[in-house]
C-alpha cells in the first residue's frame, strides 16, 4: 500500500483527473498553480458560501431526504484523503448520499471529475458514518439549480481508490506522469510553459 503518511485532497484528484502532472508540478516541484485570479474558481466558491447561508433547514424531500449535515469536513485515514462535502443526505432507504453544488452548466454528461469527486466522497461517508452509498448529486448552479443523480458501483468505488494511489505513487516517489490526451486542456494551462 502506498501512501505512507501522505493525505491528499480531493482537489487533488480533481487536478489529477484534468492532468497527471498537476500533481507533480504541484507536490514534487511545489509551484502553486494560481488558481485564485480565476473567474469560474472565486463565482464557485462565492456560490458555495452563498448556499452555505440560505435555507440550510430547506431538506429536498422528492430525494427522500430525512436529514442532513452541511459543510461537513470529512477524511479516510485508511485511504489518505480528506476533504469537504458541501452536503451529506441521510435518506429514508438508510443510505446516505453526498451533494455538491457546482458553478456549472449541465451539458447533458457528468463529467469524470464531477464523478470521481462524488465517488471519493461516497468512500469517506461510508468509512466515516458506517452507512451504505450507494448514490450522490449535482446541483447545477447555472442550469436553474438542476440536479442530477449519479449512482456509483463497486466498479466506481475500486477505480476511486486506484485513482488516491496513483496520486501518492506520483507525490511519495517523484514519479512524473504522462500528460493529458486531451491536447484542448493544455492551451489554458498555467505549466504549459515548463511541461515537456
Amino acid at each position: 500500500m502506498t501512501g505512507g503518511d501522505t493525505i491528499i485532497n480531493i482537489s487533488d484528484v480533481l487536478e489529477y483527473l484534468f492532468c497527471p502532472r498537476f500533481i507533480y508540478f504541484m507536490h514534487c516541484l511545489d509551484i502553486p498553480q494560481h488558481e485564485e485570479s480565476r473567474f469560474k474558481v472565486l463565482k464557485g466558491r462565492e456560490v458555495h458560501e452563498q448556499k452555505r447561508i440560505t435555507n440550510p433547514e430547506y431538506l429536498r424531500k422528492k430525494l427522500g431526504v430525512v436529514r442532513k449535515e452541511l459543510n461537513v469536513f470529512i477524511a479516510s485515514k485508511k485511504n489518505h484523503i480528506k476533504g469537504i462535502v458541501d452536503e451529506v443526505l441521510f435518506l429514508d432507504d438508510g443510505t446516505a448520499a453526498p451533494f455538491e453544488y457546482k458553478f456549472a452548466e449541465f451539458k447533458d454528461k457528468i463529467y469524470q471529475t464531477y464523478k470521481f469527486q462524488l465517488v471519493l466522497h461516497a468512500i469517506m461517508i461510508q468509512e466515516n458514518y458506517n452507512i451504505n452509498v450507494k448514490k450522490g448529486f449535482i446541483c447545477f448552479t447555472r442550469s436553474n439549480n438542476r440536479i442530477e443523480e449519479v449512482n456509483f458501483t463497486e466498479k466506481d468505488l475500486k477505480r476511486g481508490i486506484e485513482i488516491i494511489n496513483e496520486i501518492l505513487d506520483i507525490i511519495d516517489k517523484g514519479f512524473y506522469p504522462g500528460k493529458t490526451k486531451n491536447k484542448n486542456k493544455c492551451l489554458d494551462c498555467c505549466y504549459s510553459n515548463i511541461c515537456m
